[in-house]
């Protein structure tokens, strides 16, 4: 088993991985998709990605992180990341947070809390819930504010092109 912990140190490369993460959330954007990028490392190596991808494939399990998830088991031909960081934009959803659990994702760093579905530590704690097999190591807030400001500005942008409307 895993251990629950919430660590609050956060390692050099997080910034980093974070940025190409954001990078990834203005690819959805673009597509008309809420502005979530992930990235799963292992070994400091890019090992999947993925970015919100719910209105491109009418897929309502085409969240960043499982999208991340998907590429990197595909990528180690196996249903498991042990080991591996995924580092996204906003704080994982329910679905999210038991798929980073049930792929035994070692650690997560995340941008953005969300009041409003978190499932991490703003609503659940589903990566630290000790009835669970395994626990994650958690890193919140990692280049928070830009993908807060993505975030923003998409969903402003999108509530006035429906007033717009007629």
């Amino acid at each position: 088993m895993g251990s629950a912990t919430l660590a609050p140190a956060v390692d050099p490369d997080d910034e980093r991985f974070m940025g190409h993460a954001l990078a990834l959330a203005l690819a959805a954007a673009a597509r008309g998709d809420v502005p979530v990028g992930a990235v799963v490392v292992r070994d400091g190596r890019v090992v999947g990605v993925g970015h919100n991808r719910r209105e491109l494939e009418a897929d309502p399990t085409g969240h960043a992180e499982i999208v991340a998830l998907r590429d990197a088991c595909r990528s180690a031909g196996r249903w498991r990341v042990d080991g591996a960081t995924l580092y996204v934009t906003l704080e994982p959803c329910p679905m999210c947070a038991g798929a980073i659990v049930n792929a035994r994702v070692a650690r997560l760093v995340y941008g953005a809390d969300d009041p409003k579905a978190g499932a991490v530590r703003s609503l659940y704690e589903i990566c630290s819930d000790p009835r669970l097999n395994h626990r994650v190591q958690v890193v919140p807030g990692v280049l928070a504010e830009p993908a807060a400001a993505l975030l923003r500005d998409f969903f402003r942008r999108a509530r006035a092109r429906n007033r717009a409307q007629p």
